[in-house]
């Protein structure tokens, strides 16, 4: 494993390391960044992006600060616009749309386990000579390996793509923009970001595939209670007379 440290870094982490739980920063915070290290070997990258941003034009820099959280919101929206689509369809597609925000939070939450073991500090504290962020680095404890908004956005991107088929020319440039603005404002590595969007698309994918069966027969089974409330939630499926199929289009 590379090592980030850098032999002007240890005054580098002392400025700009949050106070840490016993009120100590530089010297601790220094064994750490050497501890943790760049485990992608992308801080150059990392350099580079962030002094193009830099570089760019104010509203640029407004619209990447905008988007790295606005963007988690429009994937919520879809998510309920997917649900409430689903439910004049076959109980398959019903089943696959409950199923992508699902699906997200628990690659969310894998993301963020594998965070607190693996303990990479965050470049905007680690990497020497780099720009400022664009927003507050932050905290110390809030690692950086893989990215959480990156892992939500590529599980949401697939888990909404496999409910919504041509759905996914807006949701992948989706995944990848919010995944490369945490990059462009300074909070992340390169390499944080292609796993997180790799390790979410896969864990939707794979949670889809395995879950789809079983919430099915759920679905079915909602559609037949005498509950008005519980078929509305599940939707009355297809008319009668219409061809029926899975919907996923």
């Amino acid at each position: 494993m590379n090592s980030i440290l850098e032999p002007d870094l240890a005054p580098l982490a002392a400025a700009h390391a949050a106070p840490l739980p016993d009120g100590s920063t530089g010297e601790a915070v220094g064994e750490t960044l050497a501890a943790a290290g760049d485990l992608g070997g992308t801080s150059g990258l990392y350099r580079d992006i962030l002094d193009f941003a830099h570089s760019t034009p104010t509203w640029t820099k407004d619209v990447a600060e905008l988007w790295t959280e606005l963007g988690l919101l429009v994937f919520a929206a879809l998510f309920l616009a997917g649900w409430w689509r689903s439910r004049r369809f076959s109980p398959q597609a019903t089943a696959v749309a409950v199923l992508a925000p699902l699906v997200t939070g628990v690659a969310y939450v894998l993301s963020e386990t594998f965070k607190s073991v693996i303990q990479e500090e965050r470049p905007c504290r680690a990497v020497a000579n780099a720009a400022a962020s664009l927003v507050p680095c932050p905290p110390y404890g809030d690692w950086s390996f893989p990215s959480n908004h990156s892992t939500i956005a590529g599980a949401a991107a697939i888990g909404l793509a496999l409910a919504w088929r041509h759905l996914w020319r807006l949701t992948v440039p989706m995944a990848i923009l919010m995944g490369f603005s945490r990059i462009f404002v300074g909070v992340h590595y390169p390499h944080d970001v292609a796993v997180g969007l790799v390790f979410g698309g896969l864990v939707a994918w794979g949670l889809v595939r395995l879950c789809t069966k079983p919430l099915t027969r759920l679905v079915v089974t909602m559609r037949g209670s005498g509950s008005e409330a519980v078929v509305w939630l599940a939707g009355p499926g297809a008319p009668r007379h219409s061809a029926g199929g899975d919907q996923l289009r």
